[in-house]
Parts: C-alpha cells; structure tokens; sequence
C-alpha cells in the first residue's frame, strides 16, 4: 500500500507480510511477492499503470467507492475491489450539508457578511421532495439523513425493489421530476450514465429546484447546468472539468454553491478503510471470495 497511516492503521494481520510503497517512480520493494495492492487515494490511475509488473499480483484494492478512472487500465485477470461502504457517511452528510445550506441560504449569507438581510421565505428540508439518483449504499445513506429532517424521499434506481429505508425503489420513468424540490445525483460514472442530468432532464425541473451532486461531475452536462443556473440552484461537490480552474464560469453562476470534491476525504476515512484492507487481507489468505468487486 502507499501509505503509511493506512499500513499503521491495519495493523498486523496473521500471516501477512505489509510492504508500504514510497510515492515515487520505482517500484516498492519485495514487488515479486505481492497479491494484493492498495493504490494512493488520489494518484490511482498512475499506480495503475504500473501493475503489469506485478507478476503474482491478484487483486488492487481502490480507496474510491468510484472506479471509472481506473477501469481501463487494470490488466486482465485482476480483481479490482472498490471502497463500497468506506465512504458513505462522510459523503452522505456533505450531501445534507450543501442540501441544507443552498435550501436556507446558508452560502448567500456568507458571501453577504456584514449585510443583515432576512429572508423568511426560504424553503426547509421538512416537508420537501427529494429524489437520489443512483441508490445504492451512499444514496441509503443519504436517505437516512434527509428521512431524519423530514424530507419525503424516494429512492432512484435501474429496477424497482422493496427497500427498507424508503420502502420502493423506483426507476427513473416513475418518477414526477416536476414535482421535486431536491435531486441528489449519486450515480456511478459509466458511459450510459455521463450526461445522465443534461439539458432535457433539467428542464423537466421546476422552478427553483436544487440539484446536489457528490458523484462524478460528469454526470452532469456543464454547458446544460450553466444554461439553467439561476432558474435552478445547484450545489455542486464534483464537477467538470475537474480540478475547476479559478475562472471557470461555475463559480460564478448564479444559484450555485460548490465544495472541491470533499466528500469522502475526512476523519472518517482512515479507520473504515483499514477494516476494509484488513478484512480484504485476510480474505485472501484464507481462500476466501473478495469483497466490492466491479471488475476482473
């Protein structure tokens, strides 16, 4: 693995030899005996690139509960594990956050600081519509919370499904988008799903509507959001392009709140990832089936 926090923070583990990686161009040592790699959670896609080297190398385990960015660069025969479940707090609150904050106003206040101006009209969690598309473990998390504010919530799938969080999951054809005050967009990012909110699906939005998005920023089509920006409010965790260059339209767009891609980076992360690795190790030195994998 490429950290030492995170080899510190699995510890040891029966019959398992932990080698730390070094951020740097060589490869780490003992590279002939390694099964199983943890790549750095920002520098995947260069780790990647480098595991045909790896002649007894089984599985990579992401720190992403994404792998659209790596996908087309592990070599066949591999298993490629994703960070399911490590994320879906960190990600869920910042997804209550930026809800709750674009709803009341919290970031006009900010930007208006040494102004009083009272608003009393604006719109509350409770009571209000809210639709996560792209349920699956972080959109039951997120549900959680909104279900906790009062928020009426349904769950966004590719097939209907009893759920225990929301009770039905429904597929997108179901849904009233007019009749949505919220939409969290959570999807994975794959081709069928790039451009997944475009200009056709956000006018189907009604006036005032907020769009949360702490998936990919591809799922949305930029040029539609700036289109849009105004009649819409968006709350944007990702976007695209990313890293958001300093005079990039975005920022400046009205109705619009964006975070640099936070979501899943917090305190939370070290100790879930650890029991994830750990609990991946041992998997493999038992014979035992993997968990969270999206590819081999």
């Amino acid at each position: 693995m490429q950290s030492n926090a995170l080899a510190d923070a699995v510890g040891q583990v029966d019959g398992v030899d932990l080698v730390v990686w070094p951020r740097g161009d060589g490869l780490p040592a003992r590279v002939a005996e390694i099964e199983l790699v943890v790549p750095d959670y920002v520098r995947a896609r260069s780790t990647v690139r480098q595991l045909v080297d790896f002649p007894r190398l089984r599985a990579v385990q992401l720190q992403t509960a994404g792998y659209d960015a790596v996908i087309d660069l592990v070599p066949p025969g591999l298993d490629l594990l994703s960070a399911r479940g490590v994320h879906d707090d960190a990600t869920a609150e910042l997804a209550l956050g930026l809800t709750i904050a674009s709803l009341r106003g919290i970031d006009v206040a900010v930007r208006e600081a040494g102004h009083w101006r009272q608003d009393t009209t604006r719109r509350s969690l409770a009571d209000s519509r809210v639709a996560i598309l792209g349920y699956g473990s972080i959109g039951r998390s997120i549900a959680r919370r909104m279900l906790a504010c009062g928020a009426v919530v349904s769950g966004v799938a590719t097939s209907v499904r009893e759920d225990d969080v929301v009770g039905r999951v429904v597929t997108a054809d179901l849904v009233d988008w007019s009749a949505q005050h919220v939409v969290v967009v959570v999807l994975p990012l794959a081709e069928a799903t790039r451009h997944a909110v475009d200009a056709a699906f956000l006018a189907r939005l009604h006036d005032g509507a907020l769009v949360v998005n702490v998936g990919r920023g591809a799922l949305l089509d930029t040029d539609a959001v700036l289109a849009e920006a105004g009649r819409l409010r968006f709350a944007l965790d990702v976007t695209d392009p990313e890293p958001l260059p300093d005079d990039h339209p975005l920022w400046s767009a009205p109705g619009m709140l964006i975070t640099p891609h936070i979501a899943g980076g917090t305190t939370a992360m070290l100790p879930r990832m650890a029991a994830l690795v750990r609990d991946q190790l041992e998997r493999l030195r038992d014979g035992r089936p993997l968990r969270n994998v999206v590819a081999r």
